[in-house]
């Protein structure tokens, strides 16, 4: 018997007393809900391991808590198989807008940097590992295998992957998020929190701020948020590599959605993001190009 999210979410051993249950918007891999019971709120989502994604929920749950330990993200409060429960913070969810303005992008780029530094710190059991280059591999093949629509498209799409593989080079090591889209910034009027760690793990600091960078900052804005971040001014090898990586940051959100198509059953137009998410890369990749 396959249960509900509401039943999955009553079902937990960790409520006070009666609970009432609010679906959450904006989820394009879980399902989310708000629970209110008599002491808190709490953030539950519902989603098993993802193999397609290279998703692993006992990954999700030791970056999570990590997050927290660090001072990123809200607690952990209960985990189960297939769900994860969070401590609700009273928060906005950011918008691309919101981050292409200057003081909110400063305050979101300070606790990425904070994520990078510390949460290693924290962390305990396996090393999870992000590299964008295999994961486009393995996406392609995936398509590829199932006789995805996409197919025609995957053989350039690759070629340029490849590409944007070289030129990345040397990297530094930190433990990223691997998936900075707005709505994964909240803001409760007084900081910022970052939520949803199923792709955290190690990899190059800038693949997130490719990702940052891809919401529409201005080039300004991006060198701005290199000379921050490093604390130097870029010079012309950090640009490119950067820019290689901000490609390769949209690709995969573009090749994800391919995938996602034919395996999410969530309610969400897929094919309407690819669209989308083409788009940004080709723009992206474009403008590797040129540096």
């Amino acid at each position: 018997m396959i249960q509900t999210p509401d039943h999955i979410a009553r079902s937990l051993p960790i409520w006070d007393g009666d609970i009432s249950i609010t679906p959450l918007g904006g989820g394009i891999t879980n399902v989310n809900l708000m629970v209110q019971d008599a002491r808190r709120r709490a953030v539950v989502r519902i989603g098993g391991d993802i193999p397609e994604h290279h998703i692993r929920r006992d990954m999700e749950l030791a970056a999570s808590r990590a997050a927290h330990a660090a001072g990123v993200s809200p607690a952990v409060i209960h985990a189960a198989p297939g769900t994860l429960v969070i401590d609700y913070v009273d928060a906005r969810t950011m918008t691309a807008a919101d981050l292409c303005d200057d003081a909110t992008l400063d305050m979101a780029l300070a606790l990425v940097a904070r994520a990078h530094r510390d949460i290693p710190r924290h962390l305990r059991g396996p090393a999870p590992l992000f590299w964008v280059f295999h994961s486009l591999r393995d996406y392609a093949a995936r398509l590829t295998e199932e006789a995805s629509p996409h197919v025609p498209l995957l053989s350039g799409l690759m070629q340029q992957a490849a590409q944007l593989e070289a030129a990345t080079g040397p990297v530094d090591l930190i433990f990223g998020h691997h998936d900075l889209l707005p709505a994964n910034f909240l803001h409760d009027g007084a900081r910022m929190w970052l939520i949803d760690w199923e792709f955290g793990g190690y990899g190059t600091p800038l693949f997130d701020l490719g990702a940052i960078a891809n919401c529409g900052l201005s080039a300004a804005q991006e060198a701005r948020m290199l000379t921050a971040y490093f604390d130097r001014v870029p010079d012309d090898a950090l640009w490119h590599r950067y820019m290689a990586m901000k490609a390769a940051s949209a690709l995969r959100e573009a090749v994800w959605s391919m995938v996602s198509e034919t395996h999410s059953t969530l309610p969400f137009d897929y094919a309407a993001y690819t669209v989308a998410t083409l788009k940004t890369y080709h723009a992206a990749y474009a403008a590797f190009e040129e540096t």
